[in-house]
């Protein structure tokens, strides 16, 4: 199993991933870090655990109004959809085991 190193709020993550896929895991950590940071701005300071919890859910509408706008099921769309819930709960994870060390 490979390994990709991330960046998420200034801290760096090791993150497991299959062979291949470390550049993709990067630029979405790059492109995850920027939602955390909008977000952050536009809620304030409500802590690390909540503050991912609102990135989630954020995705997960997302991932529902794409659903919602009737792609098909095998198509781009639905595509992107699919990895967004796979990001999702990796990130959900992390959360979680991030909070479980403090």
């Amino acid at each position: 199993m490979a390994k990709a190193d991330i960046s998420l709020r200034g801290r760096l993550y090791s993150v497991a991933c299959a062979p291949g896929q470390e550049a993709r895991l990067v630029e979405l950590s790059r492109k995850l870090d920027g939602r955390v940071e909008k977000i952050e701005q536009a809620v304030g300071d409500v802590g690390e655990e909540r503050l991912l919890l609102v990135v989630a859910l954020s995705l997960l509408d997302e991932l529902e109004a794409a659903h919602g706008a009737g792609g098909s099921p095998s198509g781009p769309g639905n595509m992107a959809a699919q990895a967004l819930v796979r990001a999702a709960e990796r990130i959900e994870a992390l959360a979680e085991r991030v909070e479980n060390r403090q």
